[in-house]
């Protein structure tokens, strides 16, 4: 009766209403048709056959996470731990192919097993310890990551080349993320709309009581959805490694938030009962063509997650409007309106080649810029060594006359793939990258040599690729200097720790190296503990604060930078700078101005505004075909007190 009731009222209204209720059944379609248009007309390097095709890679691992996140929102779940999933099932394919030497077919098999396994933890946890699903994941999300550093010792592992071919391309353009991508969609939509498993999913959203009385047996369900979700997962992990031709113990950190965004973008509801595998995929497509085209018109990285939050929340506002206008329901196997829906497709895609192709018309005849474009590539903004790097890129840049476009990568190698991938495409002239990982960062370079654009690597080099320049210090080296600074300060007897830096990244790992290096000299000292604090002011606090209690003694910190170094600082209070002396790395602002106070005994700076000039002026050199130096070497220097006034980065 409600149903034909509806038909009636739609009819009423005429076409007005008609294509009203278009538009509120079809809300993520819509807004993907508009923003398609949109960044084409803001942007002539959108709409090009590479650009599409990197717009499709770069959803690939969103979307593949989020479809099996699906199962679990329409069963009014929730999976937070889909991300570290991902990472876990890639470092186990990784570590037993490449260091234990097991088969190839055996080590994707034990990937594929351990997302099942970490699946079936969540839905055990959740159907029979009545854990709430937000607690359980998060629980997972912490457990599994965890397992991730331990396995991997906190350093990417190199991918199976047989395996590695899923980030290549078929026949030379078509991306091999993509096939998969759309083959894991439709088993998605499949398992939804075809089998027992995915009518059960919608039972237990709709009204989970209900189900249980009907027969239902709702927890072994559960525990097979949230087993579905992360074999997915192990999928995601596996085609995300094989982009970046390494398994990174940090990789898809934050990325179960982007696939619970692209879920509800779709048109699914939080609270359970709706939900499609095609609506999971216009979200995750919605979600990378907001990315890419924001890079592509140089919106900053900051921005760029404002306006996407702004999406989510229209989203989910849209959902709410929808359903108070009683529009059809996003469910999957309701076979009448499945012809209906094909048209919708059918009819949006038309309309959207019609007015893309209007709007191309906007960029035939622009001309090409005057000046030289280059794209910077930062592993992060969130730290003032690399602020410096950027500064120093920007002066240098409009004293030579250059367009610099500057991408933050917030420490995820996946996303500064994406966005190399998106200077290539958009044919910038010249690159400089300052890698999050060297291994990860290979591919996409390689991809720039192939379209002829010139690299230049600035402060961490690039594995696996060849670049025209690297602008850098020596981090191994700075490392030596800094145990030497601090072993002599403390007369080469005393008790020290030591805080790394962020595990997987290299500069961790040079630095470490240093560190050991440097006091195999001293065997006076004593190192009481090493603890990772990511390169974070605040977790260098607390990280200190912690190994106060254990080690009160202690004489001396080295820290990989001077963020850390600095939090430090704040845990010692009144000791830093007098029974303990500490010893910093960078040379930032803040560390220098510690430096004088003399609650940091000292720093090694790197001068980071340096590296950003030079790697400009290597980068127009490189474009001009003029001959650059293969390794441009920064030198470091030791800055204490004495030294600090006259010192500049």
């Amino acid at each position: 009766m409600a149903a034909d009731t509806l038909k009636s009222t739609t009819g009423a209204g005429g076409g007005a209403a008609a294509v009203r209720r278009l538009l509120l059944d079809n809300g993520a379609l819509t807004a993907l048709i508009v923003l398609v248009v949109a960044m084409s007309a803001l942007s002539g390097d959108f709409l090009t056959t590479d650009n599409l095709l990197n717009v499709g890679v770069q959803a690939a691992v969103t979307a593949i996470l989020a479809f099996g996140v699906t199962f679990v929102i329409v069963s009014a779940g929730i999976d937070l731990s889909v991300g570290s999933v991902a990472a876990l099932s890639a470092t186990v394919l990784a570590w037993s192919a490449t260091q234990q030497g097991v088969p190839v077919a055996i080590a994707v098999a034990l990937a594929v097993v351990t997302g099942v396994v970490c699946g079936l933890v969540n839905g055990f946890l959740i159907a029979y310890g009545k854990l709430p699903p937000f607690i359980a994941t998060l629980a997972m999300l912490s457990v599994a990551r965890g397992l991730s550093l331990v396995i991997s010792e906190g350093s990417p592992i190199a991918f199976p080349d047989s395996v590695s071919h899923l980030g290549d391309t078929l026949g030379g353009w078509l991306p091999v993320p993509v096939l998969v991508m759309i083959v894991m969609g439709l088993v998605a939509a499949f398992v939804l709309g075809r089998t027992y498993i995915g009518r059960s999913m919608y039972a237990i959203g709709g009204n989970e009581e209900a189900a249980r009385l009907s027969g239902l047996r709702v927890k072994k369900q559960k525990l097979a959805i949230y087993a579905l979700s992360g074999v997915f997962a192990a999928a995601a992990g596996v085609v995300l490694a094989s982009r970046l031709s390494s398994a990174q113990p940090q990789a898809a950190d934050g990325y179960e938030l982007d696939a619970i965004a692209a879920v509800v973008i779709g048109g699914a509801s939080l609270a359970g009962g709706t939900g499609k595998a095609s609506g999971t995929l216009i979200g995750a497509l919605i979600l990378a063509v907001l990315r890419n085209g924001l890079n592509l018109l140089s919106v900053s990285a900051f921005w760029q997650q404002v306006v996407i939050g702004v999406v989510i929340a229209l989203a989910v506002l849209l959902d709410t409007v929808r359903r108070k206008a009683g529009a059809t329901p996003v469910t999957a196997g309701t076979g009448g309106g499945k012809g209906r829906q094909a048209a919708t497709y059918g009819l949006a895609a038309v309309v959207t080649v019609a007015i893309v192709g209007a709007t191309s018309f906007l960029h035939g005849g622009s001309p090409a810029t005057a000046n030289p474009r280059v794209g910077l590539a930062l592993s992060t903004l969130n730290n003032p060594f690399f602020v410096q790097i950027q500064s120093g890129a920007k002066a240098e840049a409009k004293k030579l006359g250059v367009d610099l476009t500057v991408t933050d990568a917030q420490n995820d190698a996946s996303q500064q793939a994406n966005q190399l991938q998106n200077f290539t495409s958009s044919g910038v002239d010249s690159i400089i990258v300052n890698p999050v990982d060297s291994d990860a960062a290979g591919p996409s370079v390689r991809s720039a040599g192939k379209a002829d654009i010139p690299v230049i690597a600035v402060d961490r080099g690039v594995n696996k690729a060849t670049t025209d320049a690297l602008v850098a210090s020596d981090n191994v080296a700075g490392g030596e200097l800094a145990a030497k600074t601090v072993a002599e300060k403390l007369g080469g007897n005393g008790k020290i720790v030591i805080l790394q830096g962020q595990a997987g990244t290299s500069a961790a790992r040079e630095r470490a190296e240093g560190f050991a290096k440097g006091l195999k000299a001293f065997p006076g000292i004593q190192v009481l503990a090493q603890q990772p604090a990511d390169f974070d002011r605040t977790k260098g606090l607390d990280v200190m604060s912690n190994l106060l209690q254990a080690h009160p003694d202690v004489q001396g910190v080295i820290a990989a930078n001077d963020e850390m170094a600095l939090g430090a600082i704040k845990a010692l209070g009144a000791k830093a700078g007098t029974s303990v002396q500490i010893v910093g790395f960078d040379g930032t602002p803040d560390g220098l101005k510690a430096v004088e106070e003399g609650t940091l005994y000292a720093s090694v700076a790197q001068q980071p505004s340096q590296l950003g000039r030079i790697a400009v002026d290597n980068a127009l050199k490189a474009l001009r075909g003029e001959k650059v130096e293969q390794t441009v070497k920064v030198p470091v220097k030791v800055v204490t007190k004495q030294n600090a006034a006259g010192f500049s980065g």
